[in-house]
């Protein structure tokens, strides 16, 4: 094969591939509706639909000759067919079957052709005949229990991948390839349908082009760096003026010295002055007009590329149903997940950024909130649980994101006790909370009220992970909840992340920027106006009582001139000096004053991150250029609230250190592998290990030595892991001791077992890696 056609086959492919996930997310979508038994009318027109997604799909499959997935579209479209004639029924079943075989096609696409291995619970071959048999009226068989994938796959097994499912989150496209050729006699596909914006059709084809992000991105970016530009050139406008304003002071000046001095007066040196004035106005004027025109022309131009990369919702979340689906049916619930607000469009790096923390929130609905069905008829509920994910837009900056459950809700009391238990509050403090700081409590990293650690939840990382992506978008997160009621998540985001407005401030000798949209209110306070409450200076703003502190003192910058130093506005003019410069700043629900030497001014800048090196600095957001060319930092909101904290609770005393300490740790496994294993793992970061090869074994080991933590198989000869825990419960002398299984046996009941003999961790062995067992056994420690 030539280089050339190489090359060919590979764009063929990526072609192939994008198509192909287009086809898939579609069949998956359908399919979900087709489990909520619509209307006749609509029933019908799904199944067409699927019918004419599946033939296309094993079309285009057949002409990059990729076998696997066209022996597996062959068999579903038969049942499609079967299903459109009325000759076979569609139950819950035959969904599963058809999801499944959805799954395995989206992993032979991703392999881009090689061959890969099948699934643990479904070979290929197995698949095609349970669809043959389905499209012959035989009821599919129940699929075996499989262990609960990770996340990131499970989002992958509905069609998305490293770049998002849907061609639009990929590419920037209204327009569709063409389809490929059908077999000869087979019924003419359907064209993929696209949407542009607000949810209308794609304008007919030729009008626009396919264009990849990742050619789109850098455009994006040079228009952003044109910011910078436009605000040299004002700063150039202004300095201008500043010289003409000289001149025409000293043209008043010298007219009044000549007026004195008539006789003396040198009237050619005047003749120069004037003209010299008239040049610099003439020069002001033309740079005002060019400052203008660059500055509409940098407007436009942001302005038009962020709607190129502006994205409709819907195509990054029309694959949570599935997600929601397969996490609930894994924990025996039923949960439906409705979408609202998919046309509404928003920033793509916005929308691959809103991913995971909605991913976070909606599995926290399902394995927190929602009971199973039995549980929620108890309480005169429907059986199926109802998560509702809303977008909204505020205004044309902002938009937000609620994501509601119809639950237990939050309790509260579990929460203070989980918070308490690991040392994360005082059991004073965690009296005095109100029902809207106690909610705050569930953002601690570390904090969980599950019974029990898994692959999916008991880290107590998953809000922590929640809040801190929704602050790096520049969000803001709330959170409400009523006991048996449900739970909601309130998420404001600006629609951009193209540019930034903050207020420029100077603290001593330092400027910084803090964000427009993060500041509630800017004044001026008089010594009068400050009152000490608990040793705390406060201020009252529309009848609320708000904490002030120096900004200075949370950036660690030593305060200089206090409240009476005299300040300098804007305009160069000097301001009362009993006054001090207050922001009022909100995040998270908080609200409090800082104050600064000086209020300068509100800009709209570039926000660049601080580089690889420093990923995280706190206080600290990113930096910007000002159009003086200086460099000043952009603070964050966020951890400003919580310096502010601990400026007013004083500087903490220095934790004394303790001796490091050997753990001793028991491992129980019947194979000598594992067992070797984990040993080495546990070995290798300074913990004592015996090792037993069976529970019997170990629970001779645990009775006769001391432990700090067990690590158990559950499959074993003589005694298997849920007994040998369930024994260690029944010891008084055990009964405290942590047990982590680590499991082949992923089975919802599995898990259920493992959490009714006392186990405190559960890992599945699909998804175990050593991060994940060290993680866990930190925790437990």
């Amino acid at each position: 094969m030539s280089e050339n056609e190489a090359e060919f086959l590979k764009r063929i492919r990526e072609i192939f591939r994008l198509e192909a996930q287009e086809h898939l997310q579609t069949i998956s979508m359908g399919l979900i509706e087709l489990e909520r038994e619509p209307e006749p009318d609509r029933w019908a027109e799904l199944i067409e639909e699927l019918f004419r997604e599946t033939h296309s799909l094993k079309g285009a499959a057949r002409s990059v000759d990729q076998r696997d997935v066209e022996g597996l579209c062959q068999p579903m479209e038969s049942a499609f067919a079967a299903l459109k004639r009325g000759e076979i029924g569609f139950s819950l079943g035959m969904s599963d079957l058809f999801l499944q075989a959805v799954d395995h096609i989206s992993q032979l696409v991703e392999s881009d052709g090689e061959p890969i291995l099948a699934t643990k619970d479904q070979t290929r071959e197995e698949l095609i005949r349970q669809l043959e048999s389905a499209a012959e009226g035989q009821e599919p068989e129940p699929p075996a229990q499989k262990a609960p994938e990770p996340l990131e796959t499970a989002a992958k097994s509905t069609g998305e991948t490293a770049k998002p499912a849907d061609a639009a989150s990929e590419q920037k496209s209204v327009a569709p390839e063409l389809p490929p050729s059908p077999a000869p006699g087979s019924p003419s596909p359907s064209p993929p349908r696209q949407q542009g914006a607000q949810g209308q059709p794609a304008p007919a084809l030729g009008a626009s082009v396919r264009i990849p992000t990742d050619q789109l991105d850098p455009l994006l970016l040079q228009a952003e760096e044109m910011i910078a530009a436009k605000l040299a050139a004002s700063q150039r406008v202004a300095d201008l003026r500043v010289v003409q304003q000289g001149l025409d002071n000293w043209e008043t000046e010298s007219g009044r010295w000549s007026e004195r001095q008539t006789a003396y007066a040198p009237k050619e040196s005047y003749t120069r002055l004037s003209a010299l004035q008239y040049q610099v106005k003439a020069v002001g004027d033309s740079l005002s007009q060019d400052q203008r025109t660059l500055r509409r022309m940098v407007d436009d131009h942001l302005e038009t590329m962020k709607r190129v990369l502006m994205l409709p919702v819907g195509t990054m979340v029309d694959l949570l149903p599935k997600v929601v689906r397969d996490l609930s049916r894994d924990q025996g619930k039923l949960a439906d997940l409705i979408i609202e607000g998919r046309e509404i469009e928003i920033d793509k790096r916005i929308l691959e950024g809103l991913k995971d923390p909605l991913i976070h929130l909606i599995r926290n609905c399902i394995d927190h909130g929602l009971l199973k069905p039995e549980e929620r008829e108890a309480q005169n509920k429907p059986p199926q649980g109802t998560i509702r994910l809303s977008f909204t837009t505020l205004d044309s900056r902002q938009v937000e994101v609620a994501i509601e459950d119809d639950g237990e809700g939050i309790d509260l009391d579990k929460v203070k006790k989980a918070a308490v238990g690991k040392n994360l509050i005082s059991a004073e403090k965690a009296a005095e909370l109100d029902h809207r700081e106690a909610l705050q409590l569930i953002f601690l990293s570390g904090l969980s009220t599950s019974p029990l650690i898994t692959d999916l939840s008991g880290r107590g990382l998953g809000m922590a992970i929640v809040r801190q992506h929704v602050e790096k978008l520049g969000g803001e997160l709330f959170v409400d909840s009523k006991k048996q009621e449900g739970t909601s998540f309130r998420l404001r985001l600006p629609m951009t992340l193209a540019t930034f407005r903050g207020i420029l401030v100077r603290v001593g000798e330092q400027q910084f920027l803090l964000p427009t949209v993060n500041t509630l209110r800017v004044f001026r306070v008089s010594p009068e106006e400050v009152k000490t409450v608990e040793n705390q200076k406060t201020i009252r703003m529309e009848g609320e009582v708000l904490s002030l502190v120096n900004l200075g003192a949370c950036l660690g910058i030593p305060e200089r001139g206090g409240i009476s130093s005299p300040q300098i506005d804007g305009s160069g003019q000097e301001e009362q000096a009993d006054y001090m410069p207050v922001l009022v700043l909100a995040s998270s629900g908080r609200r409090i004053a800082f104050g600064v030497d000086q209020v300068l001014d509100e800009q709209q800048v570039l926000l660049k991150s601080l580089g690889r090196q420093l990923v995280r600095v706190r206080n600290i957001a990113g930096a910007a250029v000002l159009g003086s060319g200086r460099v000043t930092l952009v603070l964050n909101p966020s951890d400003l609230m919580a310096s502010a904290l601990r400026v007013k609770q004083g500087p903490e005393a220095p934790a004394e250190k303790e001796a490091p300490e050997t753990r001793r740790i028991l491992v129980a496994d019947d194979s000598i592998t594992a067992r070797t294993l984990i040993k080495n793992i546990l070995q290798t970061v300074g913990y004592q290990v015996t090792t037993a090869v069976d529970g019997m074994d170990a629970l001779t080991h645990a009775r006769s030595e001391e432990f700090d933590l067990v690590v158990s198989d559950v499959d074993m000869p003589r005694m298997n892991g849920f007994e040998f825990t369930a024994k260690l419960r029944a010891d008084p002398k055990l009964a405290e001791l942590p047990v982590v299984l680590v499991t082949a046996l992923g089975s919802r009941e599995d898990r259920e077992r493992g959490i009714e003999t006392g186990a405190n961790a559960y890992i599945v062995k699909s998804s175990f890696d050593q991060s994940n067992l060290l993680d866990v056994i930190r925790k437990l420690l």
